[in-house]
Formats: C-alpha cells, sequence, structure tokens
C-alpha cells in the first residue's frame, strides 16, 4: 500500500504517516523498527530525548531498504538549545543514528522560561540545515506566539509544526495558522494515548465502517491533512495503524469527530513547559 506524501515548504517530500518511537525502550526498539519497515512504514519518528536513537539507525541499516527510501525525524534535545550546544547534539544525532544527514529535525519544546531564547536555538537549526545536516528543519509543540517571533527574527520559516492533535483536542486555531504560513501540521498524540478510543461517536462509526476506532481516529488525521505517526511494539497493532488506505470517512463522519473537541490536553502546556532533562 502506498502512503501518500506531503510536499513541505521547501520542496522535501514527507510520507503522510509514519511510525513513532516515543516511549519504547532502547531494547525494543530496532525490533519494532524493523517490523515498522517490514510492514510498509518509510517514515521513523524519534528524538535525542527518546534515547532510542541508536537503535532506529540499527534497524535502518539492518532493513536493506534504500537510505533514501526511510524518512528520518528526530528531534534536539531541550538541554541543548544554546546555539553551539545544538550544533554539537546534532553531529552526535548523526553519529547515533549512523546517517550523514536527517530528513526533518524539530526543536522538541520552545521552553519560553529559560535562559536560552528559542530563537537562538532557530538559528542554530538555520545552521544545520545550510550545512545539510538536515534536508528539512522545523519546531514541535510551538504556540503561534512562538512562530511569529520566529518569522520577525529569522529567516526560514520552519518547513512542520509538530503538536498534540487528537479528537479532544483538535487545535484547529493553531493548525490553520501553520496552514496560512506553508508549515505542515504533525500530529502527536494522534489517540491521546487511548483515552478517546472508547468515545461512543468513534464507536458508532467504527461498526460502520468495519474498522477499530484506532482506525478511524487515524483516518480522520489524514483526511484532515495531518502528518501522524503511531506507535506499538505488536505486530498486528503495527498492521493495524497502516491499514489506513482503503476507506474514507464522509464528510458527516468528519464533522461527528470534529465535534468531539474538548480542548483537552494530555501532554504538557507548551507555554508553561520547561523542563531539561
Amino acid at each position: 500500500m502506498s502512503v501518500p506524501t506531503i510536499t513541505l515548504n521547501n520542496g522535501v517530500e514527507i510520507p503522510q504517516l509514519g511510525f513513532g518511537v516515543f516511549q519504547i525502550p532502547p531494547e525494543d526498539t530496532k525490533a519494532a523498527t524493523l517490523t515498522a519497515l517490514e510492514v510498509g512504514y518509510r517514515h521513523i519518528d524519534t528524538a535525542e530525548m527518546y534515547g532510542n536513537e541508536k537503535e532506529v539507525g540499527q534497524a535502518v541499516a539492518e532493513s536493506g531498504i534504500p537510505r533514501d527510501q526511510i524518512f528520518i525525524t528526530s528531534k534536539l534535545n531541550n538541554g541543548f538549545h544554546a546555539h553551539d550546544d545544538a550544533l554539537r547534539a546534532t553531529d552526535q544525532t548523526l553519529a547515533d543514528l549512523g546517517v550523514d544527514a536527517v530528513d526533518l529535525f524539530l526543536i522538541h519544546w520552545p521552553l519560553p522560561g529559560i535562559d536560552v531564547d528559542y530563537v537562538e536555538t532557530w538559528r542554530a537549526m538555520e545552521k544545520i540545515h545550510a550545512e545539510g545536516k538536515a534536508r528539512a528543519i522545523g519546531v514541535s509543540n510551538f504556540q503561534r506566539a512562538h512562530l511569529e517571533r520566529l518569522f520577525a527574527e529569522t529567516d526560514v520559516v520552519p518547513a512542520v509544526n509538530q503538536i498534540e492533535v487528537h479528537p479532544y483536542l483538535t487545535q484547529n486555531a493553531l493548525r490553520a495558522f501553520n496552514s496560512e504560513h506553508g508549515i505542515a501540521t504533525e500530529a502527536w498524540s494522534p489517540i491521546a494515548q487511548g483515552d478517546v478510543l472508547d468515545d461512543p461517536v468513534l464507536a458508532k462509526i467504527a461498526g460502520e465502517k468495519g474498522r477499530t476506532p484506532a482506525q478511524v481516529t487515524l483516518r480522520w488525521h489524514l483526511q484532515r491533512g495531518d502528518i501522524v505517526f503511531p506507535k506499538s511494539v505488536t505486530r498486528a497493532r503495527v498492521e493495524e495503524n497502516f491499514a489506513l488506505f482503503d476507506f474514507e470517512l464522509s464528510p458527516e463522519d468528519m464533522a461527528a469527530i470534529d465535534g468531539m473537541n474538548k480542548d483537552r490536553r494530555r501532554g504538557p502546556d507548551p507555554d508553561e513547559f520547561n523542563y531539561i532533562p
């Protein structure tokens, strides 16, 4: 099954469906990633903070799939926001992954309350991109105000903003702002860590489609234009999460799921989160 791609604002194409390795222990990551690649995923989302970049790199190397056919995303750890620290951290990411460049590199959190301004961090990201160490650069968990500062004070518009999005947190205003500025939206926690799966709205649609609530939710993301990367260490679930391209949700289905919004976060508020590991 061919996964659709989205063309980012610098011309790089990213598969709309990927495989996430958040909270997968390092000792399980290689096997899980190899399973995902066997199933057909060609987009892997990791991060320095996850502690499993090496294992992702091992899976990519051992898969037998040409490097240029696998899209790899990683993210800068919160402790390396200072300009030179970001450059060194990027080199370590490349070494751990065993690649010359990542396809997408993100600032993981804006951290608005720390001593290092995220504008300084973004300028380091611009250098990383200019040096060819990342084919595209972007941000994660940035709110509108954070993005507006980048637009005003730096040169490169982020290619991606990876934010928490699910039926209980539809983020329509921020997604629209991203789109207005040519920034693709990636949705993390796409099923709200399972919270939405017992919702009667999803159960009804899933029953009508002969699908699971998780598949319906992921299909909703895809039809909205989100880039999404569910995770699992169970092969059956990895396969289930990939089986999204032989059915469609109707406009009525989409509207019903949109109506589930509660503006309820599972993760931290980016305006207040300043955690440094």
